[in-house]
């Protein structure tokens, strides 16, 4: 058995040790916990109860004070039960998909939770254990801000990819009008200038070389139209989100400090990574260029 085989029928704990960085992360575990609940989309799941089993990893961030045997101090084995819990007398789902990201979203609320794994399985479905299993991460939250009625709602950005004949189409400020018509924070990412960067041969210095002449295009963007921004950090593309600025990603900062980020150089992939991250509403794309398969979000071509 291979170990990609392996890990895709493991635990979702052995799932964790193995997509870890280098900066270790502690985790807490819910393993083997079965409650009977109605959930299913077909007209036999319905009205009846079937055994639903969850395993559950969470990392940490660690605690930098001394514990000092406090239980206030840590993530509580009750938050991932009562997540449970809350998301199943919430209201009846009919698929499991939908029950793992609710349960997961609600781990992530808690400040000390980083990254979460949950898989859960319907154990009456059949003669094996059917069911799904996800990971998501902090860093995939979306942004929220208050709106007009003084609630607290989710930011979806418009993330869209430029390639190098759109930025120097002479109707670029056209197109940006269009695109912030639909009336979402607008993210603009960009590829490789037409002239190639320097190559060593030596793929972690060409990956930041890429990274830097990616964030080079984003600085010639940003001349073309004083809407477009050119910014870095996450806490500045929140920033940007919560005030309805335009803005351009310059991908070196978030790429490498991320733990679990992009390992590829490809930028489309890099904007797609970047509106998963921002639980984009959908990521659009303006070229011939090759989409990466497996998005979360929408992918639309202009």
């Amino acid at each position: 058995m291979t170990n990609d085989i392996r890990l895709a029928f493991g635990h979702p704990e052995e799932r964790a040790d193995a997509s870890a960085g280098a900066a270790r992360r502690d985790r807490i575990s819910l393993r083997d916990h079965v409650v009977e609940v109605e959930i299913g989309a077909f007209q036999q799941e319905r009205g009846t109860r079937q055994r639903v089993r969850f395993n559950v990893v969470v990392e940490v961030r660690p605690h930098p004070a001394p514990l000092q045997d406090d239980v206030d101090r840590i993530l509580s084995y009750d938050t991932l039960t009562e997540s449970i819990a809350a998301e199943l007398s919430a209201e009846r789902l009919n698929l499991l998909e939908t029950l793992a990201e609710r349960v997961a979203e609600r781990i992530l609320a808690e400040p000390q939770a980083m990254r979460v794994f949950v898989r859960i399985e319907k154990l009456d479905r059949g003669p094996g254990a059917l069911g799904v299993e996800i990971m998501r991460s902090r860093a995939e939250q979306p942004t929220r801000a208050l709106t007009a009625e003084g609630k607290e709602a989710a930011l979806h950005p418009l993330v869209v990819f430029l390639d190098n004949a759109t930025i120097a189409a002479p109707d670029l400020s056209a197109r940006l009008d269009a695109l912030e018509a639909r009336g979402l924070p607008l993210i603009l990412a960009v590829g490789l200038p037409d002239e190639a960067p320097p190559q060593t041969g030596h793929r972690p210095t060409q990956r930041r070389i890429d990274l830097l002449a990616i964030e080079q295009n984003a600085w010639a963007l940003a001349a073309r139209d004083p809407r477009c921004v050119v910014v870095a950090t996450r806490t500045e593309i929140d920033w940007a989100m919560k005030h309805g600025r335009s803005i351009v990603w310059a991908p070196s900062k978030l790429v490498l400090d991320a733990v679990d980020g992009p390992q590829t150089r490809d930028p489309v992939a890099l904007a797609l990574w970047l509106a998963e991250m921002l639980a984009a509403e959908r990521l659009v794309v303006h070229g011939s260029v090759t989409l990466p398969a497996g998005s979360r979000v929408a992918v639309e071509r202009a």
